[in-house]
């Protein structure tokens, strides 16, 4: 089933949307909130189910969806932990400002804990005080957690995820080096994340989603043009079952925790960039020099996945950058 959360309050209203999404239902009789279906997911999942089957077969009363209804899925999160699961990323980016990877790159993730207090919506502009701190997008794949146990095995993991959802994770990548040179993790350089309309069940994914991972394209487009369509199955080197057990290791998690995949990432530079980062490091390699701009004020970013029938799964994350 799809799920979304109309912009209202400061949680939004839960709605049940058509495969399509092109149509919704109220939920409230369910759950008011998306927070409230994760807080009570046995009661309310089958119920919710339920109500997309009448969406679909056109016997619950419906309502046209336009994208500028929607907040994020969660308009505020108890967590929001980014992992950066993709090797090629990690390879790239800390090239760029001339980091070696961990000797344990391979064998234990890297991930951080952003705010989520403030999330942004679909179509929420990207704020920016200051070009220089060079805005950046991070196109990812991210699942929504059930309460998951301190100790959870990659083997269980896949009992407690709930929900999958797309983010463009904004980044300051001037702000990192002066950051990470305290020795003491992001901060200031990782601004609110936005996240897509939709937020999906693993089974609406079919055979694409396995092993934890989402094998489908993930699109990115700067001002209409392709940036990258990396596939975000085959190189996540950490599955989401390897990140909730990394993750469970000392501490449970919360129902409505968000995780994500980091950004999506192939080493065949055919497939293009999730950031624009990867992009920056490939020109300096090639040329001595990085080319690309980051962000500027006007710039559009929008992204997305769709189905193998070429149906948007999560619906798209269309943002425009501009001036705080």
């Amino acid at each position: 089933m799809k799920l979304a959360s109309l912009r209202t309050g400061r949680d939004g209203a839960l709605i049940v949307v058509s495969k399509d999404g092109a149509r919704y239902a109220h939920a409230a009789s369910i759950a008011p909130t998306m927070q409230a279906a994760l807080d009570d997911w046995d009661a309310c999942a089958p119920r919710l189910a339920e109500l997309s089957a009448h969406v679909e077969s056109g016997s619950a009363t419906t309502h046209a969806l336009e994208p500028a209804l929607l907040a994020s899925p969660l308009p505020r999160a108890y967590e929001w932990v980014d992992g950066s699961a993709y090797i090629n990323h990690i390879v790239l980016v800390r090239k760029a400002r001339g980091a070696e990877p961990p000797a344990t790159l391979r064998t234990d993730p890297l991930v951080y804990q952003g705010g989520s207090s403030v999330l942004l919506s679909p179509t929420d502009p990207i704020p920016l005080r200051d070009p220089a701190w060079g805005c950046d997008f991070e196109s990812e794949v991210a699942v929504i957690l059930g309460d998951t146990p301190q100790g959870t095995t990659k083997e269980e993991a896949h009992r407690f995820v709930r929900l999958v959802v797309l983010v463009n994770d904004v980044t300051l990548r001037n702000l990192i080096p002066d950051e990470l040179a305290k020795g003491f993790g992001f901060f200031q350089s990782k601004p609110a994340s936005a996240f897509s309309p939709f937020a999906v069940t693993p089974d609406e994914l079919g055979e694409a989603w396995k092993d934890g991972r989402v094998h489908l394209p993930l699109v990115t487009r700067l001002n209409g043009e392709l940036a990258g369509d990396p596939n975000a199955g085959p190189e996540m080197h950490f599955s989401f079952y390897e990140l909730i057990a990394h993750l469970t290791k000392t501490r449970a998690y919360g129902a409505g925790t968000i995780l994500g995949s980091g950004t999506v990432s192939n080493e065949d530079p055919a497939r293009g960039v999730s950031c624009l980062a990867e992009k920056r490091t490939r020109e300096t390699l090639a040329s001595g020099k990085p080319t690309t701009p980051f962000l500027a004020y006007g710039d559009r970013v929008q992204i997305e996945m769709r189905d193998g029938n070429g149906q948007s799964i999560f619906g798209t994350i269309d943002q425009t950058v501009t001036k705080l």
